[in-house]
């Protein structure tokens, strides 16, 4: 029977189709995937076949509406494949996250008819791959900063192309990706607004460069790379929407359904932790004894638990505000670092029974233990949605006390 949690009004696919793909999801993920984490933790790549597979199976474009060749999931539906795929090592889900997560929705957000005709079902079926290009060596997840400048040819006109200038960095899926979705300033901010535009970069566009990848604590197999930009010149046409000032707003909605999907991710991850220290547990012994007979083990296990339970939930209900448009910027932010900060704990606590042996790099708790630090601190770090919630709670109060925002 399909669970009605996945009907959502709207939905493009319903729950009876959607738990079929989670389940085959979840099929692919435990069968054909994690036997070979080793092997994507040693090659620092994901094999060929397993890319294949993932694109036969619409994974490329899970998120991308029917419309332009996606599966067409709402961001319900996308926790919960999240969960699926964060079972396993996340530079798998990375390889295609780019695509449906906050480069994508760049797209299906705020693209012109043009621009989504032209890369949206490319994207979707994994021909393009799509990096999203923010982060600056001085800016962060707030664009506020953002240095890297695009100056029309002819200022005069609005046909006129464009020239980039600038350096980001940590861009996933840059070495691989066909199109780079490139946030730059256009203008000082000002009454019109923040000046910040987003252009649709080809990756083989003169001038622009990707350096060889980053070597990362963590997340072997998922790629990021710094991106530079010298004189690199792009049509009018790709201006996304056409509108200058559209950079902001893309970036901030793209980055806040971003967290609601890592929320998702971590709680899977958390999961698979606490999995693989039940099965520890119950098999290894102490003076003949399992350790999971021991009270400070299923201590352990026990806030493990109770961790992954409030974040599935958590998660969730971001995602259902989300869907039916009740928030999209507090719960996101709470979802995100909750569910982030959980599964750094519940992955300490694994290491912790696992004791020695968990140390160990041929161990699955110790790989987890290394990837799950990085969820804290891309798509903004706890810092930054502490500071979103808190700012967002008191414009709230403010505001119904008819005082300023």
């Amino acid at each position: 029977m399909a669970d009605e949690r996945y009907d959502v009004g709207g939905a493009e696919v319903d729950a009876e189709d959607f738990a079929q793909i989670r389940d085959s999801v979840r099929e692919w993920v435990r069968t054909r995937v994690i036997p070979r984490e080793s092997e994507i933790a040693d090659a620092d790549a994901i094999p060929d076949d397993l890319r294949q597979q993932a694109k036969d199976m619409g994974l490329f474009g899970f998120a991308i509406p029917q419309e332009f060749g996606g599966l067409g999931l709402d961001l319900a539906q996308d926790v919960e494949l999240a969960m699926e795929l964060g079972y396993t090592s996340l530079a798998v889900r990375s390889m295609f996250g780019t695509n449906n997560g906050i480069a994508g929705q760049v797209l299906v957000n705020f693209g012109t008819d043009e621009q989504k005709a032209q890369w949206l079902e490319k994207i979707a079926t994994g021909e393009v791959v799509a990096s999203f290009a923010l982060t600056e060596p001085g800016a962060g997840s707030n664009p506020a900063g953002l240095r890297t400048k695009a100056v029309r040819v002819n200022p005069d006109d609005e046909n006129s192309d464009w020239i980039l200038d600038g350096e980001k960095c940590f861009i996933t899926n840059a070495a691989s990706a066909n199109l780079i979705v490139t946030f730059a300033r256009t203008r000082p901010a000002d009454e019109k607004g923040p000046g910040i535009a987003v252009f649709l970069v080809p990756a083989d566009a003169p001038g622009l460069s990707v350096a060889p990848h980053d070597e990362k604590m963590g997340q072997q197999g998922a790629w990021t790379s710094n991106v530079s930009y010298t004189g690199v010149r792009v049509p009018a046409s790709a201006l996304v929407g056409g509108d200058e000032d559209t950079g902001y707003r893309a970036a901030m909605t793209s980055l806040a359904r971003g967290r609601v999907h890592i929320s998702g991710m971590s709680v899977g991850a958390a999961q698979r932790a606490l999995d693989e220290s039940l099965r520890h547990a119950a098999v290894t012994t102490q003076g003949g004894t399992p350790i999971g007979d021991f009270q400070l083990v299923q201590a352990h296990l026990a806030d493990m638990q109770t961790g992954i339970m409030a974040g599935r939930a958590l998660a969730r209900d971001a995602a259902r505000k989300w869907v039916a448009n009740e928030d999209r910027r507090i719960a996101p932010s709470v979802a995100k670092l909750f569910c982030t900060e959980m599964v750094g704990q519940v992955a300490d606590k694994a290491v912790q029974i696992h004791g020695g042996s968990g140390y160990m790099r041929e161990m699955p708790v110790e790989r987890i233990y290394r990837d799950v630090r990085l969820l804290r601190l891309y798509e903004g770090t706890s810092e930054i949605q502490r500071l979103i919630i808190g700012g967002g709670l008191v414009r709230e109060a403010k505001k119904a006390q008819g005082g300023t925002q």
